[in-house]
C-alpha cells in the first residue's frame, strides 16, 4: 500500500495570514494540487502534517476527501504512526512543492527509501541540502520505520527536515531530478506571486506532455495561451465545454445549411475546446466531468464526419462518402479500444486527429480524399495498435 505524507507548516512569504499549502494553484489550493499528485500516483491514504487548522486548510481537506481517499490530520511523528497503515509505503511532498504528476510517478515505484535530488548549484529556494553536494527537490519515498524513529525523538523538531536527515543517514538512494523538470515549474514555493508563475508552467507541462501529434502540436499551443487566463477567471470546466457543445451545434447547423467545411472547422473548434475544458475540469477534480468532456470529442468528431459525408453523398448522387466514413468510424472506434493510452505512439492517430485530416482536405476541394486519408490513416493506427498488443508478454 502507497500512502502519502504532505505538510502545511510554513506561512506564505508574501501572506503572513495564510499558509503556503493553502495558496491557490491552477484553479484550487497547492495542496489539493499535491494531493492530486499522490493519488494518481496510486496512493490511498494522506496524512496531513499541520501547525494549525485554517479555514482554507479544512476546506482544502474536504475537497481532497471527497477524491475517495482516507485524509488524517496530524502534528508528530508519533501521531503519524497511528495513523498509517502497518504495510504502507510512504511518499513525502515537501511544503509548498510544486511539480509534476510524471516526476511523483516516477518515485513511487517499488523499492526502499530514495530522494529525490538536485545538484546544489542548480538548487531553488527551499531545497535543502543534504550532503554530497546535492539538495532534496522535495520528494521522498520513505520505509514507515523513518517516521517510526522521528517518533522517538524529542517533539521539538521539524518533522520534515528531521525525516529527510534520519533518511540520509539510512543511506538513502539518490534519484537525480531530471534536468528540463526546473523549465516545467518543479520547485519549493512559498509566494503567492510566483507560485502563479510557476502554475503557469505546470500547465504548459500538462498539455504539453500529452501523447499524440495532435494534442502536442495542436492542443497544446493553443491551451498553453488559454488555459492560464480561464484559471485566473476561474472559469469552470463545464463551462467551456457547454460552450464547445454550442460551437459543434452551429457547426452541425452550417453543414445542414450547405456550408460543410465550415461545419468541419467549427467541429474541430468544439473538440479542442472541448479537450481544454477536461483539463480544467480535472484541475478542479471533476473527474466525471472531464472523462465525459473527452468523451465529446470522439462523439462530435463522429457525428460531423458522418454528416458531412451523409450531405456530400446526397449533392452528388454518390454513396462513396458515406461507405468510407462508417469504415473510418468503424476503424477509429475498433483503434481507440486497441490502444494503452500510456503506450500510445506519437503518430497515432485519435478522433480529432481524423476529423483535422477530413476538414484540411475538404477545404481544399477534395472531401472524398480526406475522407480516404483518414480511414487508411485509422486503418494504419488499429494494425500498429494490435501489433503493440501481441508484443506484450
Amino acid at each position: 500500500m502507497l500512502a502519502g505524507l504532505l505538510f502545511a507548516i510554513h506561512d506564505a512569504d508574501d501572506r503572513p495570514d495564510r499558509l503556503a499549502a493553502t495558496l491557490p494553484f491552477s484553479g484550487v489550493t497547492l495542496i489539493e494540487y499535491q494531493a492530486r499528485l499522490l493519488i494518481a500516483a496510486g496512493v490511498r491514504q494522506v496524512i496531513v502534517v499541520v501547525a494549525r487548522l485554517t479555514p482554507e486548510l479544512l476546506g482544502a481537506i474536504n475537497r481532497i476527501n471527497r477524491r475517495g481517499v482516507a485524509v488524517d490530520t496530524v502534528r508528530t511523528a508519533a501521531e503519524a504512526m497511528e495513523k498509517l497503515h502497518p504495510l504502507a509505503r510512504v511518499l513525502m511532498l515537501g511544503d509548498g512543492l510544486v511539480t509534476t504528476e510524471s516526476i511523483v510517478a516516477a518515485m513511487a515505484n517499488e523499492g526502499g527509501d530514495a530522494l529525490l535530488v538536485v545538484p546544489e548549484d542548480d538548487a531553488g529556494p527551499g531545497f535543502e541540502r543534504v550532503g554530497g553536494q546535492m539538495a532534496w527537490a522535495g520528494v521522498a519515498r520513505l520505509e514507515p520505520a523513518r517516521i517510526a524513529e522521528v517518533a522517538g525523538l524529542p517533539n521539538d523538531y521539524d518533522l520534515q527536515s528531521t525525516l529527510l536527515r534520519i533518511a540520509v543517514q539510512a543511506r538513502a538512494v539518490q534519484i537525480l531530478l531530471p534536468t528540463d523538470a526546473i523549465r516545467s515549474g518543479h520547485g519549493i514555493e512559498r509566494e503567492a506571486r510566483t507560485l502563479e508563475e510557476r502554475g503557469r508552467a505546470v500547465l504548459a507541462t500538462i498539455v504539453s506532455g500529452r501523447s499524440g501529434w495532435f494534442d502536442r502540436f495542436v492542443l497544446a499551443p493553443i491551451a498553453r495561451l488559454g488555459l492560464p487566463f480561464l484559471v485566473d477567471k476561474s472559469v469552470a470546466g463545464t463551462t467551456v465545454g457547454a460552450t464547445s457543445l454550442g460551437i459543434a451545434a452551429a457547426g452541425l447547423g452550417a453543414m445542414l445549411f450547405g456550408w460543410l467545411a465550415t461545419g468541419l472547422v467549427l467541429a474541430s473548434t468544439a473538440c479542442v475546446g472541448l479537450a481544454i475544458g477536461s483539463v480544467l475540469s480535472g484541475l478542479r477534480d471533476d473527474e466525471s466531468v472531464a472523462t465525459m468532456q473527452t468523451r465529446g470529442i470522439g462523439v462530435v468528431s463522429a457525428l460531423a464526419v458522418l454528416l458531412f459525408a451523409f450531405l456530400w453523398a446526397g449533392y452528388s448522387a454518390d454513396n462513396s462518402a458515406l461507405v468510407m466514413a462508417a469504415a473510418l468510424l468503424a476503424i477509429a472506434a475498433l483503434g481507440e479500444r486497441a490502444i494503452v493510452e500510456r503506450a500510445r505512439r506519437m503518430w497515432w492517430g485519435s478522433a480529432p486527429a481524423y476529423l483535422l485530416i477530413v476538414t484540411i482536405v475538404a477545404i481544399l476541394g477534395f472531401p472524398l480524399l480526406g475522407l480516404a486519408i483518414a480511414g487508411v490513416y485509422a486503418t494504419v493506427t488499429l494494425a500498429a495498435a494490435i501489433e503493440h498488443l501481441r508484443l506484450q508478454p
